[in-house]
Formats: structure tokens, C-alpha cells, sequence
């Protein structure tokens, strides 16, 4: 059995993508797993929707969280839907033993998306610094992963996903292209906070958000951002 470890940002498509392989019978999805732990143990700046529900729910410690991961992986495959930040160390070892995808969207589109629930977002919630490093870490320790990009999977998402599964060495599967309408049973508690446009969706689509003007006083994040989204960006998976 085996791990798909999807790295992203906030904001990236990311639940969608979770939601499309939860069709899969083959298959189960996990919700931002480290959350509780990346909360419990990093320097916020912000606070987060439902933070306290969070706290007090999921489980704080890392370590724990990577062998109930890696016990129910012996069962069956597990898909891990995770934000890059929520890595807190340079070195997470545990990462190397499974399949790793990258995901990224330009970060204009992702910051003036999350700008909408955190107003004033920093470099480190928007977590492509550290997918960056993530990819460094992972490439240096000969398990280059994957890297995909949000805006490249819209264009033609049958494509891409049949690009995806070759890569990981799993059957594509027709289910993974649509959806009914509503939430998951998988849902993280706050799905309610970050998960509306994918409740009232059926498949991948283009969001609102991609149009969005970037507001004033986030400009200077989006120049911190471009270079780590460039790097990433030069190792995307066409779907050619």
C-alpha cells in the first residue's frame, strides 16, 4: 500500500483535488492531518477559523499522526490532503517514505482568495516558502516530488488527473472527475470556514477568485512570494 502525500498551499485547489479522489473506492482521504499540530506549535500571526475547536479535537503531536498515517496505509491507500506550512521542521524524514506531489497556483490568485476569511495574510500562511524549501528537501534526498499546478489541471482536468495517476502509479478512474453537491464525510470542522466553493461545485472549475484584484496592502506579499512559486513552477507536470 502507499501513502499520495499532496503538499499545497491554501487556497490551491487542494480540497477539490481530495474530493476527487475520494470517489475512488481504492482509495481513502485524509484532511489536513498536522493541522491540529501545526496550531499547537507555530509562531501564528493570525488566528485561524475554529482554531480552539480544532485544538481541543485533533491530535497535537506530530509523531502520533504519522504512524496512525502510516497504520492505515498498511490497509490501503491513503490519500493525505496537507498544507505545506503546516511542516514545522526543515527535516521531516517521515515524508521521504511517501509519494509526494506538490501542488501550486499563482500566488496573485491564492493570496487574493485567502485574503478573504484572514485579511492580512504573511508569507508563511500562504505556505509556498515552505513548499519550496519542501521540494528542495525532497530532491536533495533523491524522492523528487511530483509538482502539479492548479491552473494547468483546469485547462483539461481528465488529462491531467490521467497524467497524475500514471505518475503515482495508480488506475485513473472516470469517478474522480465529478461530485454531488455538498460536504464529505472527511471534512476538516473547518470546512465550513474555507470549503463553499467546493460544496457548491460537481467537478473542477474555474473559481471567482482566479479574477480577483489583488488588494493594496498585500503587493509586497505577492513579490515575497513569486520567486519560491517560480522555482516550483519550472518543475510542473504538463498535460501534454
Amino acid at each position: 500500500m502507499k501513502v499520495i502525500n499532496l503538499i499545497s498551499g491554501p487556497r490551491n485547489l487542494s480540497t477539490a483535488l481530495m474530493y476527487s479522489f475520494a470517489q475512488r473506492e481504492d482509495i481513502s482521504v485524509l484532511d489536513e492531518p498536522f493541522y491540529g499540530y501545526y496550531l499547537a506549535n507555530a509562531a501564528l500571526e493570525n488566528e485561524h477559523p475554529s482554531q480552539k475547536e480544532i485544538l481541543q479535537t485533533m491530535e497535537l503531536k506530530e509523531e502520533k499522526v504519522v504512524d496512525a498515517i502510516n497504520k492505515l496505509s498498511k490497509t490501503q491507500k491513503v490519500f493525505v490532503k496537507g498544507m505545506a506550512h503546516h511542516y514545522l521542521t526543515d527535516t521531516p524524514h517521515f515524508i521521504l517514505n511517501w509519494e509526494n506531489v506538490i501542488l501550486i497556483r499563482h500566488p496573485k490568485k491564492l493570496i487574493a482568495s485567502f485574503s478573504k476569511v484572514i485579511h492580512t495574510p504573511t508569507l508563511n500562511d500562504i505556505g509556498i516558502k515552505k513548499a519550496s524549501e519542501l521540494f528542495l528537501f525532497l530532491k536533495n534526498n533523491k524522492k523528487t516530488p511530483t509538482v502539479i499546478d492548479s491552473d494547468e489541471l483546469l485547462k483539461n482536468p481528465e488529462a491531467y488527473l490521467r497524467k497524475l495517476c500514471k505518475l503515482l502509479k495508480i488506475p485513473f478512474s472516470e469517478k474522480m472527475l465529478r461530485w454531488e453537491k455538498g460536504s464529505i464525510p472527511e471534512d476538516g470542522i473547518w470546512a465550513k470556514h474555507w470549503y463553499k466553493n467546493v460544496h457548491n461545485s460537481e467537478g473542477f472549475r474555474l473559481q471567482k477568485s482566479s479574477s480577483q484584484p489583488l488588494p493594496e496592502h498585500l503587493k509586497s506579499l505577492l513579490k515575497e512570494a513569486l520567486p519560491y512559486y517560480e522555482t516550483l513552477k519550472n518543475n510542473i507536470v504538463n498535460n501534454t
